[in-house]
């Protein structure tokens, strides 16, 4: 297929795309407010239950990793099959587990199959797009993502009260189902047959190897995973910050997330706007430098002792408004050249991803405390790395080697 013949999404394909993309998502944040629930019900502690979440970020790094060649061998739609219909079975044994190992096990399982919406469907946008409207539907992406983490607590916390934290994994079984037949019925292949390669598993470690040694293909991967680290730094550690440390009310905590995912959202329809316009390689060079400021001036003001709670919730709302600028550019850019290999492309950076996402959050559950020095310096330092790996590729001439060609259609 030529770059020639790609035309931008119907909005009904996006929003399968979108809702695909979400599903995982949605799979974190719709059981937490379960947690105490939960623990009671399997007699441990609430935050032994912590466990699975881990657990479930783990498997969705290491799922997309299996579903990325895959879906270059038999095209995108069958390992969607199996993705998601082992999610459908594995939200069913959430629902019936009676001990927290089986709870585990089955989130494990859980996330290995809710990951192939998300490494596929950025492989399918790569196959039907070019460049610039790659950054235009992953900006449209964005909007299904910070969706998820405000409807996805209050959602929660309704279904909760009526039907239980079982009922909840039920809920979600349900959503697998709706989007395995929405997927069979709607969605069309978009791999081309001459595109195709017939890998086994030396050839898949091969393209792997080849990807990571792959300068200007990592470079984006980094530049867009860094910041996405830091912003799992923040799901994890605003809790404490605005809970604990200035006396929010647990209950009014959902409306201070809500906001800053508001923020997202709205970063992401503001780069679909422009993107056609400047082209992601110049929105990308602008916009990364906003998180670092952003982070450097929480962690200043914290040190200096004035930080605060307003002060840091604008910091934190533009970190994540950036987030939706930076993201989709770095995504595209990624992706631009590996029209061929797109989903082993696309499961890299959906896998050091996460990888970097779990250490965003795991550091700032070491470092503990009691400011809000551990966060905002985990965020600055996951941004500032983004930006220095930004310049040093711009001093070595590599996006303005690349920037013309990488914004016209090449052909796979």
């Amino acid at each position: 297929m030529n770059d020639t013949d790609k035309t931008p999404f119907f909005p009904g394909w996006l929003f399968l795309l979108a809702m695909l993309t979400a599903l995982s998502p949605l799979s974190v944040d719709l059981y937490l407010p379960a947690f105490p629930s939960i623990g009671q019900s399997l007699g441990v502690e609430s935050s032994d239950v912590q466990i699975t979440l881990a657990i479930f970020l783990l498997g969705m790094s290491l799922g997309q990793l299996l579903y990325g060649p895959l879906s270059d061998r038999y095209g995108r739609k069958p390992p969607l099959y199996v993705g998601l219909a082992l999610y459908i079975v594995a939200s069913l044994g959430c629902m019936l587990a009676n001990d927290l190992t089986t709870l585990t096990a089955s989130r494990f399982l859980q996330a290995l199959g809710g990951s192939a919406g998300v490494v596929i469907c950025r492989a399918v946008i790569r196959d039907r797009t070019t460049t610039a409207q790659a950054a235009w539907a992953f900006s449209m992406l964005m909007l299904a993502l910070g969706l998820a983490p405000i409807l996805a607590p209050m959602l929660g916390g309704l279904l909760l009260m009526v039907i239980g934290w079982r009922g909840i994994f039920a809920v979600l079984a349900g959503a697998g189902l709706v989007l395995l037949l929405s997927m069979h019925f709607s969605m069309r292949e978009t791999l081309s047959r001459h595109t195709s390669e017939r890998l086994g598993v030396s050839g898949t470690f091969r393209r792997y190897g080849s990807l990571l040694g792959n300068g200007q293909f990592m470079m984006y991967v980094l530049i867009g995973a860094l910041p996405f680290g830091g912003m799992f730094a923040y799901i994890a550690g605003s809790p404490y910050v605005i809970i604990e440390l200035y006396g929010v009310p647990a209950e009014h905590f959902g409306w201070f997330f809500g906001i800053n995912a508001f923020g997202m959202i709205a970063g992401s329809q503001f780069n679909a706007r422009l993107v056609a316009r400047f082209g992601p390689a110049t929105m990308l060079k602008y916009v990364i430098r906003v998180p670092v400021v952003a982070a450097l001036t929480g962690l200043v003001a914290t040190l200096l002792g004035v930080a605060s709670l307003p002060l840091l919730m604008i910091c934190f709302f533009v970190y994540m408004t950036s987030m939706g600028l930076l993201t989709p550019n770095a995504v595209a850019l990624a992706m631009a050249n590996e029209g061929h290999r797109a989903g082993s492309a696309s499961a890299i950076m959906g896998s050091i991803q996460f990888l970097l996402g779990t250490c965003g959050a795991a550091a700032v559950s070491i470092w503990t405390m009691p400011s809000a020095v551990p966060l905002t310096g985990v965020m600055l330092l996951l941004s500032g790395g983004s930006l220095l790996i930004h310049q040093f590729g711009h001093r070595r001439d590599i996006l303005i080697r690349h920037g013309s060609d990488i914004e016209q259609p090449t052909q796979q």
